[in-house]
């Protein structure tokens, strides 16, 4: 499994984070290539060159756009997306990172998310840095990121509506759940791009894991601080299936037994948990104390979502306690590919179970959409998915 670990010691931008792509081997005329494919009302240039701050030799970035008014809302970007001749999981991803902000900007603004309005991230040169770096990450062929504790710096910037404290409203909301340090820098370290593409992308947050080191990048910002250099530090190695110890999770598991509920009301607490930042639920018939038929209704999350997930459960549920146990996970290394199928596009996971052995399965809302578009049963899409997922990496079934 390929990973890359970002080393956020001073700060991220969108072109920071573009600029260590390339100095990983990305070539420009590729991400050019990318981001002509958007279609955008104006032409967008993407340049690069090598630079270095306090004796640190990295690539610069520099995205240009001729566009002056740029206020566009959440539709706005889907629109500009959805139109995009780009590949699935790129827009998927991408589309992750602007419904993120835009959940980010609402809580920090007390606004409903389909009146935020994206001021500096809006701009086609904020969107031609999303749609890079999610294209980029999966040319080098990036299966896993993680990501060091994010560091805030100090003082006041501007924003559309004035002056503000920095970090930036929006940007402390994306932070929201990740570990985060301080930093005695004045200035603008991290920006609302930068924090959404690290928050949204990264799989984990914590020291560098365990890896064959392959190479170092480094990208250079607009900016000079005195303080410290403004780069940002890319690591890629290559984490073995002999590696499933390293990938190694501490997890809460919350319990609730319940007899006294609406069966009904099930379903939508299941999804909002889920969106809530939920690693997985599910439901267990159980019999209960004089033989009453119960549920048991478990959520499995991260150490820093169960808090506010536990607090849910208990207002959403007849429940009287909850409890809390830490769990361990051993996940396989796992990605997504999408493959070109006579139904058309499907999704399909695959993960390594051991050395050059993959399991593989179809998106199941992929498959169904296709089928039925299709008018073909549901069982031949996903068996022509899988084969053409086995086929495209040359991986043995299992």
């Amino acid at each position: 499994m390929r990973i890359a670990y970002f080393d956020v010691f001073l700060g991220a931008s969108g072109d920071m984070i573009l600029g260590t792509l390339v100095d990983a081997g990305v070539p420009v005329e590729r991400l050019q290539e990318t981001i002509d494919r958007l279609y955008l009302p104006e032409p967008v240039q993407i340049t690069a060159q090598p630079a270095s701050h306090h004796g640190l030799r990295g690539t610069r970035v520099t995205v240009r756009s001729a566009e002056s008014h740029h206020h566009r809302r959440l539709a706005d970007i889907i629109r500009i997306l959805e139109a995009a001749d780009l590949e699935a999981a790129v827009r998927d991803q991408a589309l992750m990172v602007f419904q993120r902000l835009a959940e980010a900007e609402s809580r920090a603004h007390g606004v409903p998310i389909e009146e935020v309005h994206f001021h500096e991230v809006g701009a086609l040169d904020a969107i031609a840095d999303i749609v890079g770096v999610v294209a980029g990450l999966r040319w080098l062929g990036i299966e896993r990121v993680v990501c060091s504790p994010l560091p805030v710096s100090h003082g006041l910037g501007r924003g559309a509506h004035g002056p503000l404290p920095l970090p930036a409203p929006g940007t402390l909301a994306l932070l929201e759940g990740v570990p985060i340090r301080g930093l005695e820098v004045e200035g603008e370290t991290l920006t609302p791009t930068g924090a959404a593409l690290l928050t949204t992308l990264a799989n984990e947050f914590g020291p560098c894991p365990e890896m064959r080191l392959e190479r170092v990048a480094y990208g250079v910002g607009q900016r000079e601080f005195p303080e410290a250099p403004n780069l940002l530090r890319l690591l890629i190695g290559e984490e073995g299936a002999d590696h499933v110890e390293a990938r190694k999770e501490r997890l809460r598991l919350l319990e609730a037994n319940i007899d006294d509920m609406n069966p009904e009301w099930f379903g939508p607490l299941t999804q909002a948990l889920l969106e809530e930042g939920a690693l997985d639920v599910w439901l267990t018939p159980i019999y209960m104390k004089k033989g009453r038929p119960g549920t048991l209704l478990s959520v499995l999350a991260r150490a820093e979502d169960a808090a506010h997930l536990r607090a849910k459960v208990l207002a959403e549920t007849t429940t009287l306690g909850i409890r809390e146990l830490e769990v361990t996970r051993w996940p396989l290394p796992r990605r997504v590919e999408s493959v070109q199928t006579p139904f058309g596009e499907i999704r399909v996971k695959l993960a390594e179970f051991a050395p050059g052995r993959w399991k593989a399965s179809p998106e199941h809302e992929d498959c169904l959409r296709a089928a039925r578009a299709a008018g073909v049963p549901l069982r031949e899409v996903y068996q022509t998915a899988l084969a053409a997922a086995l086929s495209l990496t040359s991986m043995p079934s299992s």
